[in-house]
């Protein structure tokens, strides 16, 4: 894992306490961490977002074709793993309400898996999915997403710690059962509640 950007407590007249989770520093950079190597797309007509597993039929779009949903602002707080919180974001994005609407869910559907490049996917209750505070997001204060933090598309999930927030998205599972994901197969928490510091589970 590589990170960069110095993180700093809060100053005096600084956050209100009650947006900083327990064990927390507020950072005014946005650090970057991934594990292995930042995929690169030179030709987006190979990019596409999948919705598959317990869905009446499944969807894939393409790069123009998602680029083509409504999009809006979202305004959150995001809480790292690593202890660091990046207050105050402003992202441009698709609603996770605006892509069910193109999809019809099986009824036994209770647990979504996010897939991304290199194999690398993060597990999360259906009903955290759906959201209103939940998007996929394109653009972060303004600009385009950097490789470095999920270009073209990144899931966005600010309520749970960031890793659930699923950079180089390319497919959404939906599944009758839970069942870890990369992040959570090598340590990370089922759930990762940033206020109940469920961090990592090595049990």
């Amino acid at each position: 894992m590589t990170t960069d950007n110095k993180i700093a407590q809060p100053e005096a007249g600084g956050p209100a306490p009650e947006r900083v989770p327990p064990g927390q520093k507020v950072t005014e950079g946005f650090p970057v961490l991934h594990y292995g190597e930042i995929p690169y797309y030179n030709d987006m007509g190979k990019w596409s977002l999948r919705l598959f597993g317990l869905v009446d039929e499944e969807l894939t779009l393409s790069y123009k074709q998602f680029l083509a949903l409504p999009r809006r602002e979202f305004r959150n707080d995001i809480h790292c793993v690593t202890t660091w919180s990046k207050l105050d974001n402003v992202w441009e994005g698709v609603a996770v309400a605006t892509l069910m609407e193109r999809i019809k869910l099986k009824p036994e559907a209770q647990y979504v898996m996010l897939h991304a490049e290199h194999g690398w996917s993060t597990n999360l209750p259906l009903a955290d999915f759906l959201r209103d505070t939940t998007f996929l997001g394109i653009r972060h204060n303004g600009v385009l997403l950097s490789p470095e933090h999920g270009y073209p598309v990144r899931a966005v999930v600010p309520h749970l710690y960031f890793w659930k927030s699923a950079k180089w998205l390319r497919g959404i599972e939906f599944m009758e059962k839970d069942k870890p994901g990369f992040w959570e197969r090598n340590g990370y928490h089922m759930y990762g509640d940033p206020w109940a510091e469920e961090r990592y589970d090595f049990d």
